[in-house]
């Protein structure tokens, strides 16, 4: 098993999981990560305002990013 750590940016915000979790592999990982993600994703878009992003990035136990989900609100005519 090893550890992994949530990130998550928003704009200028970013912020590292003071738990991390146990997953016995990569995929188990990505599992946990595209839950969680998928559970906070509703929340985040009712917020989330033109020319801003949001991320979701899962850290290996030296702080490596392993994999990331980004939402990105664009204003196609600026």
């Amino acid at each position: 098993m090893s550890l992994y750590f949530f990130r998550v940016s928003h704009d200028r915000f970013s912020g590292v999981a003071e738990c991390p979790f146990d997953a016995l592999d990569r995929d188990a990982a990505w599992d946990e990560m595209a839950k969680a993600s998928s559970n906070l994703v509703a929340g985040i878009c009712r917020k989330l305002k033109p020319q801003s992003d949001w991320r979701m990035e899962l850290l290996d136990e030296s702080g490596k990013p392993r994999f990331r989900i980004s939402l990105v609100a664009e204003a196609l005519d600026h």
